[in-house]
């Protein structure tokens, strides 16, 4: 399965915010849309980094709640990992574990076109195994 099945299925809406959006307002973003990471453009739409749960947190911990008036452009995560729509999700999920990330823009022409995190590979590659065990079954059966 590729990352272009999981975006089928998921959607191609990205959570993003500008360079100067407080680490406060991203936790209520994070937290009324059931996401863990946003990413961060500029006004021209290019992509600066992302800033996750992880983020926030590590942030809070190191400041305390002084660190939520902190901004994107100050936490957040600069060196991306990316992947493209015909990125397999065995790839994707070993740029994953191999990078210690949970969140990986997708882009195509070097254009953004999706956001996948770690459950929506997982839940793929569960959804990937179950075929292959009805197409055995299928065939077992069929052999008998």
């Amino acid at each position: 399965m590729t990352i272009a099945a999981i975006l089928r299925q998921k959607g191609h809406d990205v959570a993003a915010v500008s360079p100067v959006t407080k680490l406060m307002d991203i936790a209520v973003t994070l937290t009324d849309r059931r996401i863990g990471a946003v990413l961060v453009r500029d006004s021209a739409g290019r992509l600066l980094g992302i800033v996750s749960e992880r983020d926030i947190v590590r942030c809070v911990a190191h400041d305390g709640q002084v660190g939520l008036d902190r901004t994107a452009a100050e936490v957040m995560t600069r060196l991306l990992h990316t992947v493209t729509l015909t990125t397999s999700t065995d790839e994707a999920m070993s740029v994953m574990t191999n990078s210690r990330v949970r969140h990986l823009p997708v882009l195509e022409n070097d254009e953004l076109v999706g956001l996948i995190s770690i459950g929506d590979v997982v839940k793929a590659r569960l959804e990937e195994q179950a075929q292959e065990v009805d197409s055995l079954t299928a065939y077992v059966a069929g052999s008998v």
